[in-house]
């Protein structure tokens, strides 16, 4: 309990005691009513942590619940996706080792090709030449003789060629013409005829051989241009599958990381989850006990108070007490009351407890006006304005920029357009992850939730605890004082007298030397007791708790505190 509860406590009992005669039993039985209706209000305020307590471990487990759902149905796809990249990636990898062997089998037949092809034309060139001289020496001997020009023409170069010819088709009669010395009778015409037959296969042969060249030249035209295509083909389709086996592997990787946080994951709710569950089943059995035992304490006060105030007893403490006993004989006026109770409070008003001013502004019977708000709120509109106008310039200039966006975007998407292919396959994924975002971006904004109820509810806990134990410790000790000062009077043999001081060095010397000891200080705190009530503990605030929620604490009887009296 702070000063300033104190002093509006002392407040209120000393307008009371000015008109209700001083009775000890009275006030027994008012210190019990009291205690019946602390009692019933810790019960309201453990009833509603306790409401709130479940209501964290039905929500939170419904999140986790759900959570844990979603990964263990992601899992198994996960896996599957997993083994389906991997075998098309394999598959992949296959095809391009294809493509490779295909590719260097067509470049290795392309090469072979034309190393055939340029033999076939080495050949022909050198045929072709051959052909046309021994054609020409036909010619010119078939001419020559014709003219009777044999003898002349038997000693020229084109006859060697021919001989040879003849030689080579075995043409006996026109070697041993070619052979001999003696000019040629022409009447016969066997020489001729034997020559313009040869002529005329030489050229036929000739032509079979250009044609055979042509389609030979056609044949390879036609197979380099098919090869050509399909090495093209093969190498388009390695660099379309390269890179797709490079996507995959990237998504392969992705999946497995994503497996391996789902799983993580997984386990981690499975495990708070469990955990929470055996902390709520845990505080439902406290909360009956709790619940069991203030009702028990209840009704021990409701039958001490109806004792109490019975007629009977009534009229025997009538006999037994005289009418003025009491505790404390109060004899002091309000305005002194008041006057203490100002002097209380400016004494703590330095630890920034605004609410302690208008508590002595109230007790001096002062007012405060609102001049001074009045005019920040002008202040405060005259600020609003000038943001208004910095905001409509703000508007202008992204107005601005949104076009300046708006052709960019124009631009981005026509070459968008070349991507749809790659962004239609990727679509299933995003939307995969943009639903997996959503659902951690729920479960974490719960979590925070769920810690910063926790933290604040711990806190306030922590300093009606602090309070309360300040407050219940200082009540027994002055209750266990005005006891012991009452046993001097009524009971002097369970009196304990406070110890005796203990002689110092210094005070043996002083007595031995028949001087006088200086006079033992009196004891500070209430009514010179040397009781006193700690200081506020929620100033100096207290370690933040991790969640979940604490549930009420263990039921602790108040009436075991204050039976004193009643003995």
């Amino acid at each position: 309990m702070n000063k300033a509860a104190i002093v509006a406590f002392a407040l209120a009992t000393q307008a009371e005691s000015s008109n209700v005669a001083a009775n000890p039993i009275r006030k027994v039985v008012n210190m019990l009513q009291g205690m019946q209706k602390k009692i019933e209000a810790e019960g309201e305020k453990e009833q509603a942590m306790f409401d709130k307590y479940m209501c964290y471990c039905k929500t939170s487990g419904g999140d986790l619940q759900s959570s844990i759902g979603s990964a263990e149905t992601r899992m198994p796809q996960l896996e599957s996706d997993i083994k389906a990249g991997e075998a098309k990636k394999a598959q992949l990898d296959e095809d391009i080792k294809q493509h490779q062997v295909d590719r260097s089998a067509a470049k290795a037949a392309m090469a072979e090709a034309t190393t055939l092809r340029e033999k076939e034309a080495a050949a022909y060139a050198k045929e072709s030449s051959k052909d046309a001289a021994n054609l020409a020496a036909v010619a010119k001997a078939t001419t020559a003789i014709e003219k009777g020009m044999g003898g002349a023409f038997l000693q020229t170069g084109a006859a060697n060629i021919l001989r040879k010819l003849a030689e080579q088709r075995q043409e006996a009669e026109l070697v041993a013409f070619l052979s001999s010395s003696s000019d040629y009778a022409p009447a016969s015409g066997e020489i001729t005829g034997i020559l313009k037959t040869m002529h005329d296969e030489m050229s036929k042969d000739i032509a079979e051989q250009d044609a055979a060249e042509a389609e030979a030249i056609s044949a390879y035209d036609s197979l380099m241009a098919a090869k050509t295509k399909e090495v093209n083909a093969l190498t388009k389709a390695l660099e379309e599958k390269m890179t797709r086996v490079g996507e995959l592997a990237v998504e392969i990787v992705q999946m497995k990381n994503d497996l391996g946080d789902t799983a993580a994951a997984l386990a981690q709710d499975k495990e708070f989850l469990a955990d929470m569950k055996k902390n709520c089943d845990k505080k439902s059995g406290e909360w009956e006990t709790i619940v069991k035992t203030r009702n028990e304490e209840l009704l021990a006060l409701a039958d001490t108070i109806k004792v109490l105030n019975d007629d009977d007893a009534l009229e025997l403490f009538k006999k037994t007490l005289p009418g003025a006993a009491s505790f404390v004989q109060v004899a002091e006026s309000s305005a002194s009351t008041r006057s203490r109770a100002l002097e209380a409070i400016r004494k703590v008003q330095n630890l920034d407890r605004p609410h302690l001013d208008f508590i002595a502004l109230a007790i001096q019977g002062r007012k405060i006006g609102f001049d001074k708000v009045i005019k920040m709120i002008d202040e405060m509109v005259v600020t609003l304005k000038t943001e208004q106008n910095d905001d409509d310039h703000k508007k202008e200039y992204c107005a601005k920029q949104f076009d300046q966006a708006d052709d960019k975007k124009k631009s981005l998407e026509r070459a968008v357009s070349d991507l749809e292919t790659a962004i239609s396959e990727a679509k299933d994924g995003i939307a995969a992850t943009t639903d997996e975002i959503k659902a951690l971006e729920k479960s974490i904004k719960a979590l925070d939730k769920a810690v910063a109820e926790a933290t604040e509810q711990r806190k306030e806990e922590n300093e009606d605890f602090q309070s309360l134990m300040a407050s219940d410790s200082a009540a027994k000790e002055l209750l266990g004082f005005a006891k012991n000062r009452l046993n001097k009077f009524y009971n002097p043999a369970l009196y304990k007298p406070p110890p005796k001081r203990e002689l110092t060095d210094e005070d043996r010397a002083t007595l031995a030397a028949g001087g006088t000891l200086a006079p033992t200080e009196a004891p500070g705190g209430i009514a010179g007791t040397g009781v006193t009530v700690l200081a506020d503990v929620s100033q100096h605030g207290a370690a933040k708790p991790p969640p979940p929620p604490e549930a009420p604490g263990a039921f602790k009887k108040k009436g075991q505190e204050r039976t004193v009296l009643l003995q």
